[in-house]
Order: C-alpha cells, then structure tokens, then sequence
C-alpha cells in the first residue's frame, strides 16, 4: 500500500507515461545511479558505489530486455547496452571512474536523443 504522496505521484506518473517517456524515465535513473556510484568511488564508499552501480546495471538489463529485436537498430542498441553493461562492472570492480563516466556520457547521450525522438514523435502524432 503506497502512502505517501511523492511515492503516489510516481506511480501515476509511471502509470500514464508513453512508452518513450519510460525509457526517458529510465535513462534519467541509470544517469543518477552512475553518478552516485562514481561518487561512491570518489569518496571512497564503495559500499555505495557497488549498490548504485548495481541499480545502474539493473536498469540496463531493463533496457536490454524491452528491445524488439526484430529491427536492426535494437540489434545495435542492445550490443550497446552490452558494453555499457561491462563498463559499468568495470567500474564497480576495479574502482575505476574512467569506466563508469564512459558509460555515463553513453546514458547522457542516448537520454538526450531519446528526448528529441519523443518529441518529433509527438509532434507527427499531433497533425
């Protein structure tokens, strides 16, 4: 039983969310989680870093099983989401930042044209 109001809103907002607003929503988590892990890393908490870089990869593994792999560019993406993924682990293992800003600027990157689509998708919709 959800409670309270901020826990309420985000299941509304998830419940009536288009499909690209998901990933959107998605790539915005994978964002916060990398960053927490690095700073994790940074800070010396690897407790931290390996629980946040953990969801990160969580959400990938996400990403990776909504593909319709029935279209070439969902091949690529999910090759992608592959090395993100080992990015990610290369980061938790090894404490290595450089690995996970890697993979941070691939979640930036791909968030960013996920919002462009979105909104040309709307738009097509709209006429």
């Amino acid at each position: 039983m959800i409670t309270s109001p901020y826990d309420k809103y985000k299941q509304s907002s998830v419940q009536t969310s288009t499909p690209g607003q998901l990933v959107i929503m998605l790539y915005d988590g994978a964002i916060r989680f990398t960053k927490m892990g690095l700073e994790g890393i940074r800070t010396k908490d690897y407790s931290k870093a390996n629980v946040n870089l953990g969801k990160a990869q969580t959400i990938v593994s996400e990403l990776m099983s909504t593909l319709n792999l029935s279209y070439p560019v969902s091949k690529d993406l999910f090759s992608l989401y592959e090395y993100m993924n080992h990015l990610l682990i290369q980061a938790n293992i090894k404490k290595d930042i450089k690995h996970g800003e890697e993979a941070l600027g691939y979640f930036q990157e791909l968030r960013e044209t996920w919002v462009v689509a979105s909104k040309q998708a709307m738009g097509a919709s709209a006429q």
